[in-house]
């Protein structure tokens, strides 16, 4: 049976400090570790959304390893695209909070950082509704890049939709240079999933509107999902700008909103949502996914997700 989703990327764990402004260069207590990855919170997301959902990457033939793919079958997330390198350790990130909400990483990517033509099995490829990708991966290295290049290609010669979230990571590659690298991505996107700091630093302009426009000229029938973090989401189309509330909640871990976030809303794109309500999904769920400490400890299930949204009626 053909795929709804199919993700790529970089395969982690994460070990969290377990209290606020606990620096990462001196001793203290850390628990985890956590299944993590942007592209594989995405996953166990979509899976729990009910999407038929496969990642491609690689982990270490270790117990970290082990964690994360035990994580993945339990939520029923197809693994036929996860290779276990017996001579690499899976990629680790060690993470603290600041009481200001940002958070310091120490990463190792290990195996996660291994992606080679050779895990691009194209029956993963065949029939899959939807090709999701982020910038994050393609940041790792130029090899890692050219081998989601072909991905993309194969996507694409498959008829899937194409998702891209340009997840920009700056210390691993500038601005300036993601300009470039991501270029051919966005270009290829059916659905954009930036921030607005993201969209103005990929594009070159200097308003929302400019770059939005430069978009929808280039492709009339793109969707741009603004993230605007608690304050929701603005969507753009051929037919006008839609802004979407967030939900109120008690933020404790933000790792994973975003992808969370994703998830929700090309899930509720492919079941053939109104924008509006696909917009508003996905705002439930990076709202619930912050609110729980691990990456994935806050993607919910479908019913919690309504159950959410029925306890917080939408004000938008």
């Amino acid at each position: 049976m053909p795929l709804d989703i199919l993700t790529i990327g970089e395969a982690l764990v994460e070990v969290m400090r377990t209290d606020i402004d606990q620096p990462l260069n001196q001793p203290g207590p850390f628990v985890g570790p956590y299944p993590s990855g942007a592209p594989f919170i995405f996953a166990v997301q979509a899976a729990r959304l009910g999407l038929k959902t496969a990642a491609i990457g690689s982990v270490g033939a270790d117990a970290f390893g082990e964690c994360l793919l035990n994580q993945l079958e339990a939520d029923g997330v197809v693994t036929d695209g996860v290779k276990r390198l017996a001579d690499q350790t899976t990629g680790i990130a060690f993470v603290a909070y600041r009481a200001d909400g940002s958070r310091d990483f120490v990463f190792s990517l290990g195996a996660g950082g291994h992606i080679t033509d050779d895990m691009l099995q194209p029956a993963l490829f065949a029939g899959a509704r939807c090709f999701h990708i982020m910038g994050s991966t393609l940041s790792m290295s130029e090899a890692v890049l050219s081998v989601c290049h072909k991905a993309l290609e194969m996507a694409l010669n498959a008829g899937a939709l194409i998702s891209f979230d340009p997840n920009l990571r700056p210390e691993l590659l500038p601005p300036e240079n993601a300009r470039i690298a991501f270029a051919p991505f966005i270009a290829a996107a059916d659905i954009f999933l930036p921030t607005e700091t993201e969209l103005l630093q990929l594009s070159g302009a200097d308003a929302v509107g400019d770059a939005v426009a430069d978009l929808l000229a280039e492709r009339p029938d793109r969707i741009i999902a603004l993230t605007r973090g608690a304050d929701g989401c603005s969507v753009f189309t051929a037919d006008g700008r839609m802004d979407v509330a967030g939900y109120a909640v008690r933020e404790v871990d933000p790792t994973g909103a975003g992808d969370c976030f994703d998830a929700a809303f090309i899930s509720g794109i492919l079941e053939g949502m109104p924008i509006r309500e696909a917009a508003q999904l996905a705002n439930a769920c990076g709202a619930i996914a912050v609110s729980a400490k691990g990456p994935m400890a806050g993607a919910k299930s479908r019913a919690s997700v309504e159950r959410f949204m029925h306890d917080n009626p939408y004000q938008g």
